[in-house]
């Protein structure tokens, strides 16, 4: 998890996530060029890939699923996630935790 790169914000944080949908359960899978991979058990079919996203990844890190959007990339496997009320160490803990 130390190759993830965080870009912090005044409310949080963003970081990049490459989504792979239609997986057997929503995990995370490593990290790939500064990008989380993340496996999500959702079709990539009217936004149903985002919400399991923004809601696995609510979960991992412990925050509401309103703190957590898609703010760049909704139609593509690249995005970009915002996630408010967590910093980068402690979002990077929880990633790491979620993958061991």
């Amino acid at each position: 998890m130390n190759d993830l790169v965080f870009q912090p914000t005044d409310a949080g944080v963003e970081l990049r996530v490459r989504v792979k949908p239609r997986a057997s359960k929503s995990r995370v899978v490593g990290v790939r060029d500064g990008e989380l991979e993340v496996a999500v058990a959702a079709p990539p079919v009217d936004g149903e890939a985002n919400a399991e996203l923004t809601a696995f990844m609510a979960k991992t890190l412990g925050v509401s699923r309103g703190a957590v959007a898609v703010s760049r990339g909704e139609a593509s496997r690249h995005k970009t996630v915002s996630v408010r009320g967590v910093d980068s160490e402690t979002a990077r803990r929880m990633l790491a935790k979620a993958r061991a």
